[in-house]
């Protein structure tokens, strides 16, 4: 693999933050723009390469539909069955699984060098930060959510890049992806999906171990402990490994406590756009100096941006999800059934378009589309205690999780008596309806080796093209760019 480093011009976003639309902003070592041995004198110094590193997820890169983790948010809920569009807008070539597939293609390229980016400065930081003079508290902090943020990152590319983890099938000696781990420049061959996963764990064992010691969380786009277990249980959600995903996620929520609650049915409607929601536990502060205009993920899921890509295509939800959702469940407010109910925002109003299942859920709070956005909820873990439990066989445990979010959302809600299986699926319509366009669907299916079924909806063949795809299908997985391939003779491209 061509080892890719983010430029320290950029890395040092704390200093000096210049968003380059030029593919160049990637070199394959280090500039000396700003030296890493001046970066790691202090634990000053390496703070503003760690918000550098996060700075890096919310920048427009190359093209509009590059706009850091958001556009990978987009990627993922797409690719599912239940995000519906009403005319070929941005992104369509993703639900049509065409992006995916297309090794030319400058979004599969973004994605692939984007999260290597991040590891990339991960490393640097891991590397370097010993040697810093500081603080230990602060030292710990830095690596431990550089490490965190590395194992993020390869959990998100072999999730996309690697075959599915299979618990019954251990070791998973099936081809993953690069296993970037230092700061070397040399072609790397890719690891088996076995060997990726235990990296992943293991920087994640690290950082919860610092960060248990670390300073206070300077904010909540920066990884802490509680964000580190909810990344821990979402990768053990993959494995199949529901005990550690049941005692990850229950340790994020009392790890949390009164410091967030689920939303209230107010709350649940002011739009998903801001960090102060009560139930946000991480996610991206965009700063209204640094707005991303048409590159951010507001621009094309909102409601009412004011974009080409909102005015005449709304996203919707798929009425069969839809008409899953109890008519007592505040949630069912956040679509319109009819296309017609003028209470929805639309740009430009009247002249933006309107059509059935329309969403309200995502709504831009300015112009330039400086929002900010949840990159992990409590609710989720609640969902995630609940699944896990649930597969394990433990019934009780599940329902009661599940009843504390679904009573939240649903007054009338009344605790499910239903096990095993059957309390599994209930989980996962609950979870499909909550996470709604926030990036969790193409994992999920791919995870649980589920059929991707759009059909007997509002889906249509003409726009989404792709109305089943079996598990197994070679679809599922990414192709590696062409870019990558060219420069890395170590490569093994997937299945075409």
């Amino acid at each position: 693999m061509k080892k890719i480093i983010f430029s320290f011009t950029v890395f040092m976003a704390g200093f000096l933050i210049l968003p380059s639309c030029s593919k160049e902003y990637l070199d394959t070592a280090p500039t000396d723009a700003v030296s890493s041995s001046t970066v790691f004198t202090t634990t000053t110094n390496a703070l503003a390469a760690l918000n550098g590193m996060y700075r890096a997820m919310y920048i427009q890169y190359s093209n509009q539909d590059e706009g850091g983790e958001g556009s990978i948010m987009i990627d993922m809920d797409v690719m599912g069955e239940d995000v519906v569009f009403n005319s070929a807008g941005g992104y369509v070539a993703q639900m049509r699984y065409v992006t995916n597939r297309t090794i030319t293609s400058a979004h599969l390229y973004f994605v692939y060098r984007y999260y290597y980016k991040l590891i990339s400065n991960a490393n640097a930081i891991i590397e370097g930060i010993d040697g810093a003079s500081g603080p230990t508290a602060d030292k710990n902090q830095i690596k431990g959510e550089a490490l965190a943020m590395r194992a993020y990152a390869h959990f998100k590319l072999v999730q996309m890049f690697g075959k599915r983890y299979n618990a019954a099938a251990k070791p998973n000696s099936q081809l993953g992806i690069p296993l970037n781990i230092t700061t070397k420049v040399d072609p790397l061959p890719r690891s088996t999906v076995e060997e990726v996963y235990t990296q992943i764990n293991s920087d994640l064992d690290a950082a919860m171990g610092l960060l248990t010691s670390a300073t206070a969380r300077i904010g909540l786009s920066h990884i802490n402990i509680n964000v580190a277990r909810g990344i821990k249980a979402r990768v053990a959600l993959a494995q199949q490994d529901y005990a550690t995903a049941a005692t990850m996620a229950s340790a994020a929520i009392s790890g949390v406590g009164t410091g967030n609650s689920l939303m209230s049915s107010a709350q649940y409607f002011q739009g998903f756009n801001t960090v102060n929601n009560p139930e946000w536990i991480w996610g991206i502060r965009h700063q209204s100096d640094q707005p991303l205009y048409f590159y951010d993920f507001f621009a094309y899921m909102s409601a009412n941006f004011g974009s080409s890509n909102i005015r005449s295509n709304p996203k919707s939800i798929s009425s069969k999800l839809y008409n899953l959702i109890s008519p007592t469940d505040i949630r069912k407010g956040l679509w319109d059934p009819t296309g017609s109910n003028t209470a929805f925002p639309v740009p430009s109003a009247p002249s933006g378009s309107r059509f059935p299942y329309m969403h309200r859920k995502f709504l831009a709070v300015s112009t330039d589309s400086a929002n900010d956005l949840p990159l992990m909820r409590l609710s989720e873990l609640y969902l995630i205690v609940a699944e896990a439990n649930a597969r394990l066989g433990k019934d009780a445990d599940a329902q009661n999780a599940l009843f504390t979010l679904a009573k939240q959302r649903d007054p009338s809600y009344v605790k499910s008596t239903s096990t095993g299986t059957t309390l599994a699926e209930e989980v996962m319509v609950q979870r499909r309806v909550e996470l709604w366009g926030e990036g969790f669907r193409y994992g999920d299916l791919k995870r649980l080796n589920l059929t991707l079924d759009r059909t007997g909806s509002n889906h249509t063949a003409t726009i989404a093209t792709v109305l089943t795809l079996a598990p197994g299908d070679v679809r599922w997985e990414w192709l590696f760019p062409q870019t990558e391939t060219n420069s890395n003779p170590l490569i093994v491209q997937n299945p075409i």
